[in-house]
Formats: C-alpha cells, structure tokens, sequence
C-alpha cells in the first residue's frame, strides 16, 4: 500500500523527487519500528497508541523536533490517501498534534561579507562554475535542490528570467540582474554537458548534473573565506537573499513569490522584523543590481 501512496504523490500531487524520498524514507522508518514493536509490518492496523509510541521512540533517540514533525506529516498524508481510497475507517493520526519548537535563529551573511567575496574570491574565471553557483543561489533565494534540478530551457538570458520548479512541482519565475546574466553567459562559453544531462544547465567538470552535495561543499567553501558564522550552506544564501532585499525595500509579497512559500509565516522567518512592518516596505533593491527594479 505503500507503493500505491508514493505513486499518487508521483503522479497526482507531483511531488518532487526530493520529497517522495523523504517520505518513502519516513514510511520506512515506522513499517521498521511496527515490526519491532508489533512484530507485523501491517500498518494499516496501526492506531494512536502506536503513533505515539513511535514519537516517543524517535524522541528517545535524539531526532530532532523538526524531523520528528516531517515524519508525522508523513504519516498524517498516508493514512489521510487511505482514508480516501477507503482501505481504512479512521486515521490513527487524527488529533495527534506536531510537536512544539522554536526553531534555531539563522544568522545571515552580510552584504559587506558578500561583497569582500565578490571582490576577493572570485578574481579569476578559473572558479566560474562555483561562482555562478553562489551568485544564482544570492540573487535567487533558489534552494539548493531546485538549482541542481535548473534545466536549461528554462534559463532566459534575453529576458533576464529563471524559470524555478520547485516544491510540489509549482514554477514560479525570478528576474536576474546584468551581472548575474553576464556570469551565465561565461558560463556558457565552458559548459559542456554529457549527452544524458544537456537538459541541466548546471553541470560538473566530467559534463554531470550538478549533485546537492557538491553545491554544499563550494557554497561552505568560499563562504568559509569572509565569514566565522556557524551556518555556511546554500540555505544560508536563501536566507541572506531574503534578508537583504527586504532590508533594502522589497514588498514582502513579492519576495514570498520569489521565494515559493505559500504563506507570509514562512517568509517572515528569514525576518527579523514582524508581519504587519514587512507588508509596509517596498520598491525592491537588491545589492547586487546595479539600479532599483521592481519585481
């Protein structure tokens, strides 16, 4: 049953691949402790008591509040595609509540820090890949896995526009500065993809789609160059985009559409500032543009 439910949210929800594994992995982890504990890998039988213990389990072992949430919201869309197709009567997640954190503050990048690195690092052509890499995830807010996934139709240099998949399959489009267009375009120039990955417009040395791990490394890498804060990832570049374009006037609407989230809430994370100051604010200036653009 399982299967059925990852192939309705493949096929019918359009999750992406990212995300169906994630919630394979998560099924995976309770049919184990089903088995363990109830000595039956039947999870259609499973009720509140087991979910419960299953959080208790997870708790036990250190997983993380924020993990723990995913794999419940897990569970809650599989039992919910259950009930649906009428293979159960109730859901044993009803009225199981997420549990309750405060989520860890991301210090951002600063614009001078981001700045020192334009200026110092990225001197010379011969690290242009990871320079595209960095200055895309900054002037994008892109995640880390839609920049990987970035096919090359979807790159418009004429008209200086990004078209993003992301979550759940939505698209949204991003407007690029001259200088990120004209870093794409060097870019261009050295680009030379395998005939399995022409589709990507990202791709390493040996011509293979980029993978998440390698943006990590690059991202940490030359981040590790200007800065001592703890967060060095591609998510910090997200934040850090957010950060400075709102701080420079961007309507916040308009930077949660950038974004892809669905709800203000998720957007005014990478805020220090409230909801009702950031629906005030206007007129977008991104520091790397060289004039004021509205989105």
């Amino acid at each position: 049953m399982t299967d059925k439910f990852l192939q309705y949210i493949t096929s019918e929800k359009r999750y992406s691949a990212h995300t169906v594994t994630s919630y394979k992995k998560d099924l995976e982890d309770f049919i184990e402790f089903y088995l363990r504990t109830e000595s039956s890998d039947d999870i259609l039988k499973a009720d509140k008591k087991v979910i419960r213990n299953f959080i208790i389990d997870l708790s036990e072992k250190k997983i993380s509040k924020r993990s723990i949430n995913r794999k419940i919201s897990t569970l809650r869309s599989f039992y919910k595609f259950l009930l649906k197709i009428e293979e159960i009567k109730a859901s044993p997640v009803e009225n199981i509540s997420s549990l309750k954190f405060y989520a860890e503050k991301q210090i951002p990048i600063s614009q001078d820090e981001m700045q020192t690195l334009d200026k110092k690092a990225f001197s010379e052509k011969n690290n242009l890949l990871e320079h595209c890499i960095i200055e895309t995830l900054y002037q994008t807010g892109m995640r880390k896995a839609e920049l990987c996934g970035l096919k090359f139709e979807n790159v418009n240099l004429d008209t200086q526009e990004l078209k993003i998949i992301g979550k759940g399959n939505k698209e949204r489009y991003v407007p690029i500065s001259e200088k990120l267009t004209r870093l794409l375009s060097d870019y261009l120039i050295i680009r030379n993809p395998k005939e399995d990955f022409r589709d990507y417009f990202f791709v390493n040395k040996n011509g293979k789609k980029l993978n998440e791990k390698f943006v990590y490394l690059a991202v940490n890498k030359y981040l590790s160059l200007v800065t001592s804060k703890e967060k060095k990832s591609p998510h910090i570049l997200r934040h850090s985009f957010a950060t400075h374009v709102l701080d420079n006037g961007a309507e916040i609407s308009k930077v949660k559409k950038i974004l892809g989230h669905s709800s203000l809430a998720s957007t005014q994370v990478y805020t220090n500032a409230n909801i009702e100051q950031l629906k005030q604010v206007f007129n977008l200036a991104h520091p790397r543009a060289t004039k004021k653009e509205e989105l």
